[in-house]
């Protein structure tokens, strides 16, 4: 997923890992390719510039989700990289770069709509897993969500790195502006922030989520589990709301 974007809904990694549930995610993806098609072209979406279909099937078609994939939710109720109740039904994780365009088109279409329609109605939990695959600026960046997020302000800042379109490895996310962006999403003690953005805990924590996503065979971003069924690329909201929903409903 180096350097240059290219015309789909996601962008793609360079090292994927071999594992286990790796396997697992392929099997899932390459039994429900010919129903995703289907799904695309009767969304309109299969078009070139457009998103590309995600990787889900239709509820006849739905097979249980995998189990090793549902027991990744960590309904951690102190983690503050999440939004919701650690009880909700259903759970979106979702692995994504500060500096990958398509997870910013997430965040700035996708995410308020499911934030307002599910999250706060206590239906969707979602967790955030760091993904950085650009380089030294996303694994920075990475460390600052996280390290924001020890003040309780890991979503502001989140919103605020994805406010606008930023440009890939130029300085936008050079530790300066992490810091400025840092400040305009209201974390108090900057020197506090500063030291741990650069500490061990915030590589560990940046690692184990990369760990986690490359070892069940994410290698794009974003990209998302929602109650372990995989959903690749910034696919239109009614994607996601129509996956949300039945998996509330089999939850019921």
């Amino acid at each position: 997923m180096p350097g240059t974007s290219t015309p789909s809904a996601s962008s793609r990694t360079r090292r994927p890992r071999p594992g286990r549930t790796r396997r697992v995610l392929a099997v899932i993806a390459l039994a429900t390719a010919v129903v995703t098609a289907v799904l695309a072209f009767a969304l309109g979406r299969g078009t070139a510039g457009t998103a590309a279909p995600a990787t889900v099937s239709t509820p006849e078609a739905q097979e249980p989700a995998n189990p090793e994939l549902l027991a990744l939710a960590r309904r951690d109720a102190d983690d503050p990289l999440a939004l919701g109740s650690p009880d909700a039904p259903v759970v979106l994780i979702e692995y994504s770069d500060f500096q990958c365009p398509f997870c910013g088109r997430f965040a700035r279409e996708t995410k308020p709509d499911l934030v307002r329609d599910y999250v706060d109605k206590g239906i969707l939990r979602i967790e955030w897993r760091n993904f950085p695959v650009f380089g030294a600026e996303s694994d920075q960046a990475a460390r600052a969500g996280w390290a924001a997020g020890q003040q309780n302000r890991f979503w502001q800042f989140h919103d605020e790195a994805y406010a606008e379109p930023r440009r890939r490895n130029a300085g936008d996310f050079s530790e300066d502006n992490l810091l400025a962006m840092a400040r305009k999403a209201g974390v108090e003690d900057l020197a506090r922030f500063e030291k741990d953005m650069a500490s061990e805990a915030a590589h560990q924590a940046v690692t184990r989520d990369s760990e986690e996503g490359y070892g069940i065979g994410v290698t794009s971003t974003p990209a998302f589990l929602i109650n372990g069924r995989p959903v690749l690329g910034a696919q239109p909201t009614d994607v996601f709301t129509g996956i949300i929903d039945e998996a509330a409903e089999q939850a019921r």
